[in-house]
């Protein structure tokens, strides 16, 4: 049958077939064609903003924090390490219990006054924290930023939506800095928890002999954690820094932690004098001078002062980095 019988009308004046078929073979329905292009012709024609962005893009609206923030908090990474910074002052008082009981709970260092009180308990757990595990919190978040996408070839892909790499960056690093915050003050809170249960709520004592109230030290701890987090944006600057410069993620966090390693050990070689005055780490435990009765600032705002000159240098060369970075993977 040709294809002019197939589309000849029937004895009753209709088509046998209503689709028309071409030289070719192919079957088409023109009433279906003559819809789609009045669809078509119904959608606004797609055109350049005064930025010279495709209508209807908006930089604002990629990569969002809530999605960056529940992609991490979805990471078994970031569930382990929160799992572990609770348990850490619990792991703490089996110590304690198992070891041999002091005979004068309120004499001492500050490791001696751990079972004085729950607040000496929790700036205890804070005092052995602060030369390793915290500092590795943040570069871990921090270091883990950029080059986790490299290594997962999929930062050409984000940057291919496209979502601006200034904003990508400060996505990355506010998300990061938000879970090193949560981190870091599930410590204090954590330690605060099994200190009240183990050994009640009284006074701090420091080592000099000054004892502060139980509300007053709820006070000076929180001042110490909050001092915490903004000494060790030297160490989210560094690892920013690092991991904007390489692939592997193991490496920016590793060399991060090597530098406050580093750091600290120069720190305590007392024949640099006053050099060790620059040295990032060393108002590392300044906010151990808030367990007193009359408080010295001096040093606490040394060591504020210190962390942010040292993040906004890294911040600075990361921005400057990740700008101009050759993107391959």
């Amino acid at each position: 049958m040709s294809d002019v019988e197939r589309a000849a009308p029937d004895a009753a004046g209709t088509e046998a077939h209503p689709h028309a078929v071409d030289q070719h073979g192919v079957h088409t329905d023109p009433a279906a064609l003559d819809e789609l292009t009045d669809v078509a012709g119904a959608e606004p024609t797609t055109g350049l903003g005064p930025d010279g962005a495709v209508t209807g893009y908006r930089a604002a609206r990629t990569l969002r924090l809530g999605v960056e923030l529940r992609r991490q908090l979805r990471r078994r990474r970031t569930q382990l390490l929160l799992a572990f910074v609770m348990l850490l002052p619990f792991i703490l008082v089996a110590a304690f219990e198992i070891g041999e009981a002091e005979a004068n709970p309120r004499s001492g260092g500050f490791i001696d006054l751990a079972t004085a009180s729950a607040p000496n308990f929790v700036v205890v757990a804070l005092f052995v924290s602060g030369s390793f595990l915290l500092p590795m919190i943040v570069a871990l978040y921090f270091g883990d930023t950029i080059a986790s996408e490299s290594s997962w070839s999929s930062l050409k892909y984000l940057l291919a939506i496209p979502v601006p790499r200034h904003r990508l960056l400060r996505q990355k690093a506010v998300a990061a800095a938000l879970l090193s915050a949560l981190t870091i003050a599930l410590l204090p809170v954590s330690a605060l928890v099994a200190g009240t249960i183990w050994y009640g709520t009284g006074e701090a004592v420091s080592p000099t002999g000054d004892s502060i109230p139980f509300p007053d030290s709820l006070l000076a701890l929180a001042l110490a954690t909050a001092y915490l987090l903004v000494h060790l944006a030297w160490v989210a600057g560094l690892a920013l820094l690092l991991s904007v410069s390489t692939d592997a993620p193991l490496g920016a966090v590793g060399g991060a932690v090597l530098v406050s390693i580093l750091s600290q050990i120069l720190n305590r070689i007392t024949a640099l004098g006053d050099l060790r005055d620059f040295l990032p780490t060393h108002f590392s435990f300044a906010w151990m001078d808030l367990i007193a009765t009359d408080v010295e600032w001096t040093r606490m705002a040394s060591g504020a002062l210190s962390a942010t000159l040292f993040a906004t240098v890294f911040g600075l060369l990361a921005a400057r980095r990740f700008a101009t970075k050759d993107v391959t993977s």
